[in-house]
């Protein structure tokens, strides 16, 4: 429940004893103060229950919330409850992840890199040895590239996968690791190397390194396709004052390059899932943050922000279980409609908030001067309910 309804709702509880305390005065002190005659007092206290009720208050928030969240639905984008549909509109930045949520999250291997005596198909065989039996949408492009080439894989024991970072494993005795350069400490590249891996990261490629019993063997590269309305999202989220931040797991120097593509404000790369918690709490401090991701190692992250948001069709079944809501479509270009639902959902019941509370106010003063009688006050009563009710259905256009 949105926590402005359970303010209201505990307002009620004060406001409706306040109520019948004062129709309680108003049946027996006017006669004596104002010289009112029974009849009289008994009318205007009957009046001044009517008027003074706080159906209108109440049905300030429902409707609105509810026909925000349907508008959303239809839209494609869903909300597991009208909570997540006010926050959402309080939220000063957007935190994205990239993989599979800037992008389509189907890279393509762009270059095979050998070293030390390998060639392109053994280097190839052996990462996809390795990644034959990972979920990951690197692991998987590799796997079918290798296919694709009619490569024969083999099978490969003690697989042990380092979140973030990559996987280790043996195939055929040999001890081999494959991921990130953080996943091989200890081990030296020689100038040359070095200087491929940066050109690669420059080109805006990911730079997985191949390691067999300590020696550095190759580089393969892998670069992710944009989705086509991730500029134009990114754009219209800058459009209405959000600050807009990219995090990934991937190399800065990679990842600066996508960042400056897309348009974002700031990027922070080399991120382990942890990592990625932390940055969220930290933005959390100047103001509520959404958090948009797709895979298990964004799960934790989506779980501390304010608003977690799910990829549909692209999410795991944790980042799905773990969000706020869901883009059923993977349309990115929804977050601005999203944000913008709430802003208007919650300007929708404050101005049906104001309405209410006006309407009562001038009840129950023309009550106290005689300006109403019994069925006008209960027209006015009904009148105002309804039309706040009206005033919440807007928000399903």
């Amino acid at each position: 429940m949105p926590p402005s309804q359970l303010f209201v709702e505990r307002f009620e509880g004060i406001y409706a004893k306040i109520v019948v305390l004062i129709a309680l005065l108003l049946m027996v002190l006017p006669p004596f103060l104002l010289h009112w005659t029974w009849d009289q007092t008994i009318y205007r206290a009957m009046i001044f229950l009517v008027v003074a009720s706080p159906c209108a208050l109440v049905s300030s928030f429902m409707p609105a919330v509810l026909s925000g969240v349907s508008n959303a639905a239809r839209k494609g984008v869903l909300f597991k409850g009208g909570v997540h549909l006010e926050h959402i509109g309080y939220v000063t930045t957007v935190a994205f992840d990239k993989t599979g949520t800037l992008t389509e999250g189907k890279p393509k291997l762009t270059d095979i890199i050998p070293f030390h005596g390998h060639n392109e198909e053994s280097l190839l065989k052996l990462t996809a040895s390795l990644e034959n039996l990972s979920e990951h949408p690197i692991a998987k492009t590799i796997v079918q590239s290798a296919k694709d080439k009619g490569v024969t894989l083999e099978k490969a024991n003690a697989l042990v996968a380092i979140p973030g970072l990559g996987i280790n494993g043996s195939i055929n005795g040999h001890e081999c690791r494959i991921g990130k350069q953080g996943l091989l400490q200890g081990l030296e590249l020689s100038s040359q190397e070095l200087t491929i891996a940066e050109r690669l990261e420059s080109e805006g490629k990911s730079v997985i390194f191949v390691e067999v019993d300590g020696i550095l063997i190759g580089f393969l590269a892998i670069q992710d396709v944009l989705r086509p309305n991730t500029k134009e999202a990114v754009r219209a989220l800058r459009d209405m004052g959000m600050k807009v931040v990219m995090l990934t797991g991937d190399r800065e120097s990679t990842e600066r390059a996508i960042g400056y593509q897309v348009g974002v404000d700031q990027v922070y790369a080399n991120l382990l899932p942890e990592d990625k918690v932390t940055i969220i709490k930290k933005l959390s401090e100047k103001g509520k943050v959404a958090m948009i991701g797709d895979g298990v190692n964004d799960a934790p992250a989506l779980a501390v922000s304010s608003v977690g948001i799910a990829m549909g069709a692209a999410g795991t079944d944790v980042a799905l279980e773990t969000a706020n809501l869901v883009l059923m479509a993977d349309d990115i270009s929804k977050v601005p409609f999203a944000i913008s639902l709430g802003r208007r959902t919650s300007e929708v019941i404050k101005q049906n908030l104001v309405f209410a509370i006006g309407v009562i106010i001038v009840l129950v003063v023309s009550n106290f001067f005689g300006g109403i009688n019994l069925p006008s006050g209960v027209v006015g009563h009904e009148g105002s309910t309804l039309t706040v009710i009206l005033s919440g259905l807007r928000l399903l256009r």
